[in-house]
């Protein structure tokens, strides 16, 4: 992406959670968005792109630890300048 866009979420308890993408992929199919929180830039997540019943999109957060390790190399591959801890 040569922007960053910046999305806004609502999440399960209704409050709001501001985010930039800062990469997307797509593997096998599925497409991945690396954010970051705009007030917390130092924390960022992994998101799996996935849609509803109605066709609605909706992202979740990456959790399966073996995913979530081959996903960040491929992020830190694309950004040069990003380190995953």
């Amino acid at each position: 992406m040569n922007e960053n866009q910046k999305i806004t979420f609502t999440l399960e308890d209704g409050t709001e959670a501001s985010l930039e993408v800062l990469e997307q992929t797509m593997i096998s199919g599925e497409n991945f968005l690396l954010v970051v929180d705009t007030e917390d830039e130092d924390t960022a997540f992994i998101l799996k792109e996935s849609f509803t019943e109605d066709n609605d999109t909706i992202y979740e957060p990456v959790e399966d630890e073996n995913q979530l390790n081959a996903l960040s190399k491929v992020f830190s591959e694309l950004l040069d300048d990003v380190e995953f801890e």
